[in-house]
């Protein structure tokens, strides 16, 4: 499943995200979404788990 995830403050990492999901399983992918010419993170950004883990993970996290 790909979860959406929205209003991240700007200065998460993609490491921080990774962290905070594999609490609830394994992420098989994940990318945060940046501007193009300043390269910070535009406040969402797209995890990708499991059925079950990423249910786990919207019901503990949402």
């Amino acid at each position: 499943m790909n979860i959406f995830v929205g209003n991240l403050a700007f200065a998460v990492t993609e490491t921080e995200l990774r962290d905070l999901f594999e609490e609830h399983g394994t992420v098989n992918s994940l990318r945060l979404i940046t501007d193009r010419e300043t390269g910070r993170s535009r406040g969402f950004g797209f995890v990708e788990m499991d059925n079950s883990e990423a249910d786990s993970a919207i019901k503990a996290l949402n």
